[in-house]
């Protein structure tokens, strides 16, 4: 099978048997600027020239996509940002000291694309940077379930913005969604709208798709248009509590 670098540009991936495929990395299709702040659990992580998304799921444990550990090289997280490009007196900056790929990560199949981040101080929380809930269950989500992504980077036309982006998206059939994605597993949740191009695509690779309050999701990767492939975070519970634990 053709290997999909979820940062790679499309062109990369026109080879690949997934024709078209994107990576979920920046992109808020078919969202609007979001009231700043209104996502404090969200994290900038600048990689160099590039960068990904991620969130607090502890003051100190970013959570991000796995797919992101070829650019974390100096990584530095920024905390409670709107306009990452601002020098903002609500963000914190933070370091990265160790990461935790998930063992079983596949870059070609995008399989376990999940990755913890341990600061190297704990992030202050406030009213402009919090943690997110993770799932308490392993147990899916219901098809139709309304749940919202958000990021920075590129949104519309291929339009740059410094301002966090949002756009709400809803839980696709894992029966539908298999259609598209043939290699979906239990790891893997679809999610956007075949009504309204509303999906995140390159630049916000990383960063959590939230429903009911809940970090459930991961951006991972997808096709120019929805629906959108997620890690399901609920799959995961076991590595995730083992690790931040060590």
């Amino acid at each position: 099978m053709c290997q999909l670098q979820p940062l790679l540009a499309l062109l990369l991936l026109l080879s690949c048997p997934w024709a078209n495929a994107s990576a979920l990395q920046g992109q808020i299709v078919g969202g609007h600027e979001a009231q700043p702040h209104s996502h404090p659990y969200m994290a900038y992580l600048k990689l160099g020239v590039s960068a990904c998304g991620g969130f607090l799921v502890a003051p100190d444990w970013v959570m991000t996509a796995a797919h992101c550990r070829m650019r974390l090289f100096n990584a530095t997280v920024i905390l409670g940002a709107h306009n990452i490009h601002e020098p903002e007196t609500t963000q914190q900056v933070r370091g990265v000291v160790r990461y935790h790929l998930h063992p079983q990560y596949d870059p070609e199949t995008v399989s376990n694309d999940i990755m913890l981040l341990k600061l190297t101080a704990k992030a202050t929380l406030n009213d402009y940077v919090k943690t997110i809930p993770l799932p308490k269950s392993s147990s899916d989500l219901p098809t139709g379930t309304k749940c919202s992504i958000a990021g920075w980077g590129l949104i519309d036309d291929d339009q740059t913005t410094n301002k966090l982006f949002e756009t709400k998206v809803s839980i696709y059939s894992r029966r539908k969604c298999i259609r598209f994605y043939p290699h979906l597993n239990t790891g893997m949740v679809c999610a956007g709208s075949f009504h309204e191009l509303r999906d995140s695509s390159q630049g916000d690779s990383g960063g959590p798709l939230v429903c009911n309050k809940v970090a459930q999701g991961i951006v991972s990767f997808g096709y120019s248009t929805p629906p959108g492939v997620y890690t399901r975070i609920s799959n995961y519970l076991p590595w995730i509590q083992k690790i931040m634990k060590k």
